[in-house]
């Protein structure tokens, strides 16, 4: 191969030089210029030493006089897009037997196009368990690189969870905001054959174009007679962001909870319930999981009685889960 890792290269378009970090494949590496890593196909990049021995004069040029209005202008400097946070898949290709190009791992990025600089809890699952986890902080206008994942286990339903958080807190802005994206087998192999046919190097999914704003205090109630009814979209903009974990320990809830009687914190614990299986609803999430601990199991049944009633739940189990042994219960939803 004429390219290896390590291998010092100039960018042709913009003649600027760089490293070579990574082989994608036998037509496209993943290279490094000025901080900034991104692929490129070997045919839009070159060794730099021609460029440096051509640059080289015996003698320096004479010197021309210039005149006011052959000046040239200052350039103008690009300004940035910002278009939001993206998760970004590049695909590795290697050739069968049959000489063709299959992929065998996805390499995984974090691309913030937005002026914030956020910290991120990340967490690949499969079937709802946790394989990969990984904290860290991403700057603005930067990528972050997160894994390879293997191109056979796309199969295994895997989920992309993320929970962000702004490194600069502002006061108009929400305290975290969590997503996540979920991709299935064939929509994954459309995005590839589609990106194949455009020769282009990734796909990616937008996790928010733009960080929530801080929640207004809305009561989720019914509205009395007279209020002005706002659409469900309206609504969402305003409304605190869905969590897809929900710790219901009354230590979590309150700070002076020992002085409360047994009632006195199911009644704390139940509230909050319905307040985090609400906002799931509205923001039509596919899926909660409620940690009520193990106990005497009270909060649990209470739960689970609540539960039987609501007609958006499709189902829910309280079975052995990696994280929260048998003190959670996992919840579907239908719409």
């Amino acid at each position: 191969m004429k390219y290896q890792v390590g291998d010092k290269i100039l960018v042709l378009h913009s003649n600027e030089e760089g490293e070579v970090i990574d082989i994608i494949n036998d037509k496209m590496v993943m290279i490094e210029v000025r901080g900034v890593k991104f692929p490129a196909y070997m045919d839009q990049i070159d060794f730099p030493y021609f460029k440096r021995f051509t640059e080289k004069k015996l003698f320096p040029p004479k010197k021309e006089k210039i005149y006011v209005e052959d000046v040239r202008k200052e350039k103008t400097q690009v300004q940035k897009v910002i278009d939001g946070l993206w998760l970004s898949f590049f695909p590795k290709f290697e050739s069968d037997e049959f000489g063709d190009d299959v992929v065998v791992e996805l390499k995984v990025y974090l691309v913030n196009r937005t002026d914030k600089a956020y910290n991120f809890n990340y967490s690949l699952q499969y079937f709802g368990k946790p394989e990969f986890e990984l904290r860290n902080e991403i700057n603005a206008f930067n990528d972050f690189y997160l894994h390879d994942v293997d191109f056979e286990d796309m199969n295994d339903s895997p989920s992309f969870n993320f929970d962000f958080s702004l490194l600069k807190t502002e006061k108009s802005k929400a305290d975290y905001y969590e997503t996540f994206v979920k991709i299935k087998p064939k929509q994954l192999f459309n995005r590839i054959e589609e990106l194949k046919q455009k020769g282009e190097a990734n796909f990616t999914y937008r996790l928010f174009e733009f960080y929530p704003d801080k929640p207004l205090d809305l009561d989720l109630d019914l509205p009395v007679k007279g209020a002005k009814v706002y659409s469900l979209q309206d609504i969402r903009k305003h409304l605190q962001p869905a969590r897809s974990v929900v710790d219901l320990h009354i230590e979590k809830l309150s700070d002076s909870w020992k002085q409360m009687s047994n009632a006195e914190i199911l009644g704390i614990q139940l509230k909050e319930f319905e307040k985090w299986y609400e906002l799931a609803i509205v923001h039509r999430q596919p899926q909660l999981i409620i940690i009520h601990g193990i106990g005497t199991g009270k909060l649990r049944d209470e739960i689970h009685d609540l539960l039987r009633g609501k007609k958006e739940v499709k189902s829910f189990v309280n079975q052995y889960h990696p994280n929260f042994g048998y003190g959670a219960t996992e919840i579907y939803f239908q719409y």
